[in-house]
């Protein structure tokens, strides 16, 4: 197991790159912890596969450099690295049984037979295939191979990480629940660092202890699933992360007051004054149903039930602005306006989020 840091990394694929737009990787200047689960999470091309390649050792970035420990392994390839790789699609041995598949890469490694058995049924049991140990590669579906492949990645104790790249993409849905799962059990069971890599939030967010979100190439935010929905600290985090996203909406900010579109909307702290574009943002949990002169005047579009709760999609001064409601909860036909809690509205300028110089007071309750 190892602590991997990225020192000043950065990576184009073009021979001459001239500028920050020529870079598919750019800055990079983090240190993951030893033994923890990371989860990669972005739109497809935003980085994530590259990154995870030049940690890998299958590609050697333009600038910086990669450690393992105190170890400098920039140049050092997969093998010497002591890593093991998940891919997208199977890669699997044909002409071999499932359970040489799994047992391949101890048997590389002259491992002691009794413990090879041992620790191939183990996985084989994790991955739900104890009973197809002896039957060849050959002929089994895609996820059936793919799940051989999860468990090969896995079936060695002595590596210094498990990097997965998108590796349940053609697993069925419930397969997938259950693999994540194991995945998480054999990580605190085992203590490996593992970097997943997914386009899927709920993979992202159920498999990691903390999810590193790239978007255009860069790091945006490294964080619990409890921060990147809190405080997302770039906007696309809060579009990104949650279902629906977070709704943003241009604002003038003056100290601890949002005007939007003519509209007063009170902040959670002061502010100072901002230059650029200037944003607040807010999930759609934490607004709600205003009355009378509350809120912000709103045209309510449509009220989608989804099951656990119900979401209403309205437009505010011409752009959409989503509340989740609690399921069964009458909507009055006439219902036109929405608020949000202040201490829940997060202020961006040009897409970062702004600290504010403090919070405001929240008055305290009268005694009863």
């Amino acid at each position: 197991m190892a602590q991997i840091t990225l020192d000043n990394l950065a990576h184009s694929y073009l021979p001459n790159p001239k500028g920050e737009e020529d870079f598919a990787l750019k800055q990079l200047d983090h240190v993951w912890g030893d033994g923890e689960a990371y989860a990669l999470l972005g739109a497809s091309g935003c980085g994530k596969s590259t990154l995870l390649n030049i940690i890998s050792g299958l590609l050697v970035p333009s600038r910086g450099r990669i450690l393992f420990g105190d170890q400098d392994v920039t140049q050092q390839d997969t093998v010497a690295r002591n890593i093991a790789q998940v891919f997208q699609f199977p890669v699997v041995y044909d002409t071999m049984t499932v359970g040489e598949n799994l047992a391949f890469p101890l048997r590389n490694r002259r491992m002691d037979p009794g413990y090879i058995a041992a620790r191939v049924q183990k996985i084989a049991a994790m991955i739900g295939m104890e009973d197809s140990l002896k039957r060849k590669a050959r002929g089994l579906t895609a996820d059936a191979k793919q799940k051989i492949s999860l468990g090969r990645g896995m079936v060695r104790e002595d590596v210094n990480a498990i990097l997965f790249d998108e590796p349940l993409t053609v697993i069925d849905p419930h397969m997938k629940w259950e693999l994540r799962t194991q995945l998480k059990a054999l990580h605190n069971e085992f203590g490996h660092t593992m970097i997943y890599v997914t386009h899927d939030q709920t993979e992202a967010l159920t498999f990691a202890d903390k999810v590193v979100v790239m978007h255009d190439g860069r790091v945006v935010q490294l964080g619990t699933p409890e921060e990147l929905f809190d405080t997302p600290e770039h906007t696309f985090v809060g579009y990104f992360i949650g279902s629906p996203g977070m709704n943003l909406i241009e604002a003038e900010v003056k100290g601890n007051v949002a005007h939007c579109a003519g509209h007063a909307i009170p902040l959670g702290g002061n502010y100072k004054a901002l230059k650029g574009r200037v944003q607040i943002g807010i999930r759609p949990e934490f607004v709600t149903l205003a009355s009378g002169d509350e809120g912000i005047p709103v045209t309510i579009k449509r009220i989608e039930d989804v099951g656990r709760h119900q979401i209403l999609r309205a437009e505010f001064a011409g752009k959409p602005v989503n509340a989740i409601l609690p399921e069964g909860m009458a909507v009055p036909a006439d219902a036109n306006r929405l608020k949000f809690m202040p201490e829940r509205v997060n202020v961006y300028a040009d897409d970062w989020r702004v600290t504010p110089l403090h919070s405001v007071a929240t008055p305290a309750r009268e005694a009863v």
